[in-house]
């Protein structure tokens, strides 16, 4: 019988501790019995337990003494407490110290189990804490995807969650957000990770090819097909492959896709023989899905299929805190690389990179961390030492060169004008012309509702 966990009984009771002995032994627990603290402390010395069920009193040392020892030892230590019938102050005392729950004596079977039950669902929960952080922690030194904003906390820990399975990802970022790395770290969380990470972006292959690189083809089966080739899927077996803008694929290709993902098996182009593989999919756009299917241009059952987990990944503009990190880190990389001396980067620069809206994300960042160094002039980056674009950018307001005039103006029309001008430019996208204006999106809609302003299409129809 596979055992249920590992328990150490302190009690300087012997028909207490057969007692137990017995109990415990049934319900399937390695279990180990001791007198009192210091042949506690002796066996834990020896090895770990998954809990301790221990006398409150005893002679010498008592159950708290051993309490505090054991939760200094290991804060996340297990412990119940036994307590004699008008002791339960001095229980609940314990409780408060770390105690995890306690048992009034006489012992009775069904509550022992019952609270065995509970403790060892703790435990195991505990146990998933610690692998999951673990998990998120290698996850979040993935290079170039450092970050210590909410919204990739939550990133990393949704990876470390659905990593060690087999479902179907979606990631959705804007270009330069690092979709092909977080894909990666999801490969390399799985039981796969010792099998084939292939990665293509659909918007690179032409549609006439497309097939022939995902699955395939014989010989003689289309004009240059001199041998026959495997695509990317039988290539990948056992493994991971990651398709890169799949927004991009053509709608009849986005059937065959379907079917491989349903059927598991796919066939080579000018092939009558179906293979069998085991691969999982992973998948990135930077395209809303959802309005590519009211186009026609996206399939809703392929959406629904490769949408099982989706990671949503921001962009730059909106986890600023992240841009010191991220510039410090590729700083490091590239002058190491570089074999040039930079000592950080200056207060002034910071300032206008944390100001900066990066349209391009991480990856424009990189490049622009890896220019300046080259471009340095002295040990630190200088604004100088920065792109035009963003050396000029300064402060929203300072950018912007505007006289008032004599007789004033009227603010609100003014604010209004702003608003639509945003607006056109995000394509009437207000999550996109919200950070243009340094508002939140409940902000801007709010002021959109309140200047009645709509896309001009809308007012014609």
């Amino acid at each position: 019988m596979r055992l249920k966990g590992s328990i150490l009984v302190v009690d300087d009771e012997k028909g207490q501790r057969d007692i137990l002995n017995l109990i415990l032994k049934k319900e399937g627990y390695d279990v180990v019995v001791v007198p009192g603290v210091n042949e506690a402390l002796e066996q834990l010395e020896k090895r770990e337990f998954d809990l301790i069920i221990t006398d409150l009193k005893m002679h010498g040392l008592s159950g708290l003494d051993l309490l505090e020892r054991a939760l200094a030892d290991d804060p996340e230590q297990c412990i119940i407490m036994m307590t004699a019938h008008g002791s339960v102050d001095s229980a609940v005392e314990a409780m408060r110290k770390g105690a995890f729950d306690y048992l009034e004596k006489p012992l009775e079977r069904d509550n022992l189990v019952m609270t065995l039950l509970r403790t060892f669902e703790r435990i195991d929960l505990i146990r998933e804490n610690r692998v999951l952080q673990k998990r998120i922690d290698s996850i979040a030194t993935i290079p170039n995807m450092q970050g210590e904003h909410p919204k990739m906390k939550e990133v990393f820990r949704v990876i470390a969650k659905v990593a060690p399975s087999n479902s179907t990802v979606l990631i959705v970022g804007e270009s330069g957000t690092g979709k092909e790395l977080i894909a990666r770290a999801i490969h390399d969380g799985s039981p796969r990770r010792e099998k084939p990470f292939i990665a293509i972006n659909c918007a690179a292959i032409p549609d006439t090819l497309i097939e022939s690189e995902l699955f395939g083809h014989e010989k003689g089966s289309f004009t240059g097909a001199n041998a026959r080739e495997i695509g990317i899927f039988e290539a990948a077996d056992g493994g991971t492959v990651f398709l890169d803008e799949i927004g991009e694929m053509n709608v009849a290709m986005q059937a065959k896709l379907l079917r491989a993902i349903q059927e598991k098996e796919i066939r080579r182009v000018g092939g009558k023989v179906n293979i069998a593989l085991d691969v999982r999919l992973v998948s990135a756009t930077n395209k809303d899905l959802e309005q590519e299917i009211k186009k026609g241009s996206f399939r809703e059952d392929l959406f629904y299929r490769l949408n099982v987990i989706r990671v949503n990944l921001p962009p730059l503009r909106e986890r600023g805190s992240d841009i010191k990190t991220l510039a410090e880190f590729f700083l490091e990389k590239y002058s190491k690389a570089a074999g040039i001396s930079i000592d950080g980067i200056s207060k002034r620069s910071l300032k206008l990179l944390m100001n900066y809206n990066w349209p391009g994300n991480v990856r424009q960042l990189e490049s622009v961390i890896e220019r300046s160094i080259l471009m340095a002039e002295s040990n630190y980056i200088e604004p100088d030492d920065l792109p035009t674009e963003i050396s000029v950018s300064g402060s929203p307001v300072d950018s912007i060169s505007f006289n008032l005039p004599p007789e004033g103006i009227d603010f609100e029309a003014l604010e209004k004008g702003l608003i639509s001008k945003a607006m056109e430019r995000a394509e009437w996208v207000i999550g996109k012309a919200a950070p243009l204006l340094g508002m939140s999106y409940k902000t801007l809609q709010y002021r959109l509702d309140k200047f009645e302003i709509e896309r001009p299409d809308k007012k014609s129809r």
